[in-house]
């Protein structure tokens, strides 16, 4: 079983960052495909960015060049820098861990572990 818990989220300008935290749980994380998920009100749950266990990402195209997904595996943490941040990105954000995700179609097939999700809210 793997427990996350997500901090690092609030409240910032457009233009603004922040770089949100995911840790886990367990002894296994490092074998694990982790994701950051957005949900924004009145939408659906969709996939910001992921990274491998060996270290490949991929990036919805809404953020790449602004977010950076990273992991530190001696510390059981994923991380999501976010900067240039814009009032479209608003939304919950929810970690994930995936034993056997694909990173370009993590979600798709049932994800192992969410987190309870943190709230990013961008003014404009």
């Amino acid at each position: 079983q793997v427990q996350l818990v997500e901090s690092g989220g609030g409240l910032v300008q457009a233009g603004g960052s922040l770089r949100l935290s995911c840790a886990a749980s367990g002894r296994t994380f490092s074998r694990y495909t982790m994701g950051w998920f957005r949900q924004a009100p009145g939408k659906e749950r969709e996939l910001v960015a992921a990274m491998s266990s060996g270290g490949g990402t991929n990036y919805a195209d809404s953020v790449k060049g602004r977010f950076t997904i990273s992991r530190d595996n001696a510390k059981n943490t994923a991380y999501l820098e976010m900067k240039s941040l814009k009032p479209e990105d608003t939304a919950v954000y929810y970690c994930a861990a995936d034993r056997w995700s694909d990173i370009m179609t993590m979600g798709q097939y049932g994800i192992d572990f969410w987190g309870k999700g943190t709230l990013v809210t961008v003014s404009s």
